[in-house]
């Protein structure tokens, strides 16, 4: 169990990661396909970096955290197998990563970073007048479905993949 709640914690550090190499450093509006429709709409390209090598700093930055949320599957699964796993054992373990991960991103993204610390707006002053007078920053009918839904049904899928093989 404490395993899992390490790599839980990695997982959330590595998407922070990701978030801050995107937003503060590469600066490419493609990145940005999850903020709602209205923001996407007035956020303007940026053809210049924030600071020369900005983008190969975010770049690198985005490379590692996909290592480690690589890292945080393959050791989940490498440890699950060679624990003895049972499906629900490994089910348990992924809804429980990506519950940490929904509820930190619900919590510390969309309502400190966005809503209230301005994280985004700072890089993207553009966005300002979507958020305003919102007290949450994106659909929470859509980050509930995935809490409730498509992140258990793919720890149910995995789970299965990984006691079939």
């Amino acid at each position: 169990m404490l395993l899992t709640v390490f790599l839980a914690i990695v997982f959330c550090a590595s998407i922070t990661l990701m978030l801050l190499s995107a937003v503060a450093f590469i600066q490419d509006k493609r990145f940005f396909s999850s903020a709602p429709r209205e923001a996407q709409a007035v956020i303007r390209p940026r053809d210049r970096e924030l600071f020369y090598g900005a983008r190969v700093i975010g770049w690198t930055l985005m490379a590692f955290s996909f290592l480690m949320i690589l890292g945080v599957g393959v050791i989940s699964v490498w440890d699950g197998l060679r624990s003895g796993y049972t499906f629900l054992s490994f089910f348990l373990r992924f809804v429980f990563i990506f519950t940490v991960y929904k509820v930190y991103d619900m919590i510390c993204f969309d309502y400190f970073l966005l809503m209230r610390f301005k994280f985004f707006q700072h890089y993207f002053p553009e966005v300002e007048r979507v958020y305003e007078g919102r007290r949450y920053g994106y659909n929470i009918k859509s980050q509930l479905l995935k809490l409730l839904v498509i992140f258990p049904a793919a720890s149910a899928l995995a789970a299965w993949i990984c006691v079939s093989i």
